[in-house]
């Protein structure tokens, strides 16, 4: 029954943010499709994040970045009633682990914050991005930008912040809505293509390592 429940929450499609969606008949579309199609055909995910052969890398990168954002925002929302300020007072994983919002406006030095304000505000941030055609080109032959891959870098750095909070502190939530499997198969498809491609640290990543040496062989 809680596999059903949660299988309906995805069917409604609730999100806790607008999400981003490409304009079918672009080139980012046919990709999107592309990858789509692929990780629903039941290939190797580590099959699934290569480069389709002649297509461009960063473009590639590009839907995969707002792909994640979407599902990671999709998981977000699953459990985001049972992560409250009272219930999670910093944005952590773990007692080794704590992240501080820095985003050289409203926070110029890193803030410590609870865990789902951190969280709105950096999906609130990566959106931003994604939305800013200065970053992410919609138009064919607008070239991406010179920081695009250092900006790639730090979507995905904070979004794997999300995976770590969402694991370490919440996943009986998970397990009790019938979600571990979805949550695994989005995070290792999330691990191969960070990488395959080189986005995130290694010691970004060091805090789920047990756990990806267990799921992601």
């Amino acid at each position: 029954m809680a596999h059903q429940g949660f299988l309906q929450f995805f069917a409604k499609d609730r999100t806790f943010r607008p999400r981003k969606r490409f304009e079918p008949g672009t080139m980012k579309f046919n990709l999107h499709k592309q990858a789509n199609a692929s990780l629903n055909s039941g290939i190797d995910l580590k099959d699934v994040v290569r480069l389709p052969q002649g297509e461009d890398t960063n473009d590639w990168i590009a839907v995969h970045v707002v792909d994640f954002f979407n599902r990671i925002n999709l998981l977000y929302g699953t459990i985001c009633e049972y992560c409250t300020e009272q219930t999670c007072p910093t944005m952590s994983g773990g007692p080794k682990y704590e992240y501080h919002w820095c985003d050289g406006g409203n926070y110029k030095k890193p803030t410590a914050l609870p865990a789902p304000q951190y969280i709105s505000l950096l999906m609130e941030w990566v959106e931003a991005q994604i939305n800013d055609e200065h970053i992410f080109p919609v138009r064919v032959g607008v070239p991406f930008p010179k920081n695009y891959m250092q900006v790639i870098k730090k979507m995905l750095t904070r979004l794997f912040r999300v995976f770590v909070h969402v694991y370490i502190h919440h996943f009986d939530k998970l397990v009790a809505l019938g979600a571990e499997a979805h949550i695994n198969t989005c995070y290792k498809h999330f691990y191969y293509f960070v990488t395959e491609y080189s986005l995130v640290d290694k010691k970004e990543l060091e805090p789920l390592r047990d756990m990806t040496e267990r799921i992601c062989h």
